[in-house]
C-alpha cells in the first residue's frame, strides 16, 4: 500500500510537470486547447451551413460536432503525446522511483483531464446559449471518453514500445491517424451511411466511442450496431501488446 501511495505521487508530480512543461512555457498554452476543438466546431459548422444541410437526426448543430471532435481530439492527442514519452523524459529515469510507464501514464491523466475540462466548458457555453443542456446519459458519456482515452493510450503506448528499436514508428504514427479523421463519425453519422461503408466503418473502435458520447448526451439518438465491447477489446488488445514492448524496451531504456 505503501509503495502505491508513492508511486501516484511520483504520478501526480510529472503530472504537473507537463502541465508546466507543456502549457505554461506559451502565452496562449491553456487557451490553445480550448481554440482548437472551437476552430474545428467553426470550420465543419461553416460547411453545414453553406450547404445549408442540417445536423443528422435533427440534432443541435455545434452539440452535434463537439461531441464527435473532442472525443476524437482526446484519442488523438493521447497517442501523439503518449509515443515520445519516455524518449522525451529518459533524463527522469535516474530517478529510481521514476518507471517509464510512469511517464506514460503522467500524460494519459493530463490530456483526459484538459479534454474534460475543455467539454466541461463548451457544455457550460451552450447551457448559457440556449438556456440549458440536457445530458441524457451521463455513465454512457464518460464511458465513450474513457474508451476514446484508452484506444489512444493502448495505440501510443505500441508505438512508444516500437520508437525504442526504430525511429520510424514516430515518422508512420502520424499518417496512421489520418484516415481515422474521415472514418471516426466526427462530423456526420453511422446510421446516415449507406450500408456497405456503414458496416465497413463500424470496424473503426474510435467510431463506437465518438457515436457513444453522442448516445449519452442526446435523447433518442441510438445507433445501431454501437457497442461498448468492441472498442473495450482494442483496448486491451493495444494495451497488452504496448506492455509488453515496454517491458522488452526497458532494458534497452536502461542501457542507455
Amino acid at each position: 500500500m505503501r509503495e502505491l501511495l508513492v508511486q501516484l505521487r511520483v504520478i501526480r508530480a510529472l503530472v504537473l510537470r507537463e502541465t508546466r512543461t507543456r502549457f505554461g512555457q506559451y502565452r496562449l498554452g491553456y487557451v490553445w486547447a480550448l481554440i482548437e476543438p472551437l476552430l474545428w466546431i467553426a470550420t465543419f459548422g461553416g460547411m453545414y451551413l453553406l450547404l445549408d444541410r442540417p445536423a443528422p437526426n435533427g440534432l443541435p448543430l455545434v452539440a452535434f460536432l463537439a461531441t464527435g471532435i473532442v472525443p476524437f481530439l482526446l484519442f488523438r492527442e493521447t497517442s501523439g503525446r503518449v509515443v515520445p514519452a519516455i524518449d522525451a523524459n529518459k533524463g527522469l529515469l535516474f530517478y529510481p522511483l521514476v518507471r517509464p510507464l510512469d511517464l506514460v501514464a503522467a500524460r494519459v491523466l493530463l490530456e483526459f483531464a484538459t479534454h474534460m475540462v475543455v467539454l466541461g466548458i463548451l457544455l457550460s457555453t451552450l447551457a448559457v446559449l440556449q438556456g440549458g443542456v440536457r445530458i441524457d446519459n451521463v455513465l454512457v458519456l464518460l464511458t465513450g471518453l474513457l474508451l476514446a482515452s484508452g484506444l489512444g493510450a493502448g495505440m501510443g503506448l505500441v508505438f512508444c514500445g516500437l520508437s525504442v528499436f526504430t525511429s520510424s514508428a514516430e515518422r508512420v504514427h502520424g499518417p496512421l491517424l489520418r484516415p481515422l479523421f474521415w472514418t471516426s463519425a466526427i462530423f456526420f453519422s453511422s446510421d446516415t451511411l449507406p450500408e456497405p461503408a456503414r458496416s465497413a466503418l463500424l470496424y473503426n473502435p474510435v467510431l463506437h466511442a465518438v457515436e457513444l458520447v453522442r448516445d449519452g448526451w442526446f435523447a433518442g439518438y441510438h445507433p445501431r450496431d454501437i457497442s461498448m465491447a468492441y472498442p473495450a477489446v482494442w483496448v486491451l488488445v493495444l494495451l497488452f501488446l504496448g506492455l509488453t514492448l515496454e517491458r522488452v524496451a526497458r532494458r534497452r531504456i536502461q542501457l542507455t
